[in-house]
C-alpha cells in the first residue's frame, strides 16, 4: 500500500572520524574517501532489534545539488535519487555524502550514466550493500512535481500535549479492527550529532486494532526533543507501534525536509515492498 501519492492517484557517534562539527575543506575533484558509514546495529540494539530485522524497506535520498563536467568542460546538473536498502550494515552519514558529491563538481565524466555507475559503486562500498543511484535532468518535470501523503491527517485535534520526549507508552488502541492510513506533518526530531532540527511528515498504514488518534499524535509529537538520525526515528516509530499496538500489517514512512541540498526518506514495512516510491511533498 502506498503511503505517499501524487495528487491524482544515544549512542556516541565516532565524531573523530567525520567532518561534522569541523570546518570542511571544499574539494571539487573526485574523492570517494569523503564518504563515511555509520553502523546501524548500535541504534537498533537500543530499540530491541538484535537478530533478524522485523521489517523490510529502504531509505530514499534526494540530492538536489549534483553537478559534474563533460569531457569538454561544460557543467551538467541533475537531481540524484539514491536508494539504500534498510538491511545494509551501514547508513551513509549525510554530510559526508554532500562532501563526496562536491568532489564531482570539477571532475569530467563521459555522461550521466558514468556518474550514476561510479556514485552507485562508491555508495555501495560505504553502505556495504548495493545502492541504486538514478539521475534526473531538471526538465524531467513529471518526476519533480509535489505529491501528497495518503490517508487521513491526525493533526487537527484539540488535545493537550506537554510531553516532548519519546514515550511508546503514550500509544493506545481500541477493540475495533480496522485497515487505515494516517499521517502527520508534526514530526520533528533533532540530529544526533549537530543537534539541528529535522522536520518531517510521517505516514502510518496498518491493519489491526484501531490506534487511538490522539495517542498517536501525542506519540509523534514526543519526538520533538529527541536526537536520532532520520532512519533511526522511523525504525523506532515502527518498532514502538508494532510492539504496543500489535497490528497484523504495518508500514511507516517519513518524508523529511532537506538540509544541505539533501532530503532523506525512510520507509519500513512488515511486508516486502514491491516498488520504490519517491513522491516529493510540498515542503521538500
Amino acid at each position: 500500500m502506498a503511503i505517499f501519492s501524487t495528487p491524482n492517484d544515544s549512542t556516541e557517534v565516532e565524531k573523530g572520524n567525520m567532518d561534522l562539527g569541523k570546518n570542511s575543506t571544499y574539494e571539487s575533484k573526485y574523492n570517494p574517501t569523503r564518504l563515511f558509514g555509520i553502523d546501524r546495529k548500535t541504534k537498533r540494539h537500543e530499540i530491541g532489534i538484535t537478530g533478524n530485522l522485523p521489517f523490510h524497506g529502504y531509505d530514499v535520498w534526494n540530492h538536489y545539488e549534483v553537478s559534474w563536467l563533460t569531457p569538454n568542460g561544460l557543467p551538467r546538473v541533475a537531481i540524484a535519487q539514491i536508494v539504500v536498502p534498510c538491511d545494509s550494515p551501514n547508513v551513509i552519514e549525510s554530510k559526508s555524502l554532500k562532501l563526496y558529491f562536491n568532489t564531482l563538481n570539477s571532475t569530467s565524466f563521459e555522461d550521466a550514466k558514468e556518474v550514476e555507475s561510479i556514485t552507485s559503486r562508491d555508495l555501495s562500498v560505504c553502505a556495504a550493500a548495493p545502492v541504486l543511484v538514478k539521475l534526473d535532468a531538471l526538465d524531467n518535470h513529471a518526476n519533480l512535481m509535489p505529491g501528497i501523503p495518503t490517508g487521513t491527517s491526525i493533526d487537527d485535534q484539540d488535545i493537550f500535549i506537554d510531553h516532548y520526549h519519546v514515550d511508546r507508552n503514550l500509544l493506545r488502541t481500541c477493540d475495533e479492527q480496522i485497515s487505515e492510513t494516517l499521517h502527520s506533518n508534526l514530526l520533528k526530531s533533532n540530529c544526533l550529532v549537530t543537534g539541528q532540527p529535522d522536520w518531517g511528515t510521517v505516514c502510518v498504514s496498518y491493519d489491526g486494532p484501531r490506534i487511538d488518534r490522539a495517542s498517536l499524535l501525542k506519540y509523534i509529537v514526543s519526538f520533538r526533543d529527541h536526537e536520532e538520525f532520520h532512519e533511526q526515528c522511523v525504525e523506532r516509530i515502527f518498532k514502538d507501534i508494532w510492539d504496543q499496538c500489535t497490528p497484523s500489517r504495518l508500514t511507516v514512512g517519513a518524508r523529511y525536509t532537506r538540509r544541505g541540498g539533501i532530503d532523506i526518506n525512510p520507509v519500513r514495512s512488515s511486508e516486502p515492498l514491491s516498488e520504490i516510491l519517491n513522491v516529493r511533498l510540498v515542503r521538500q
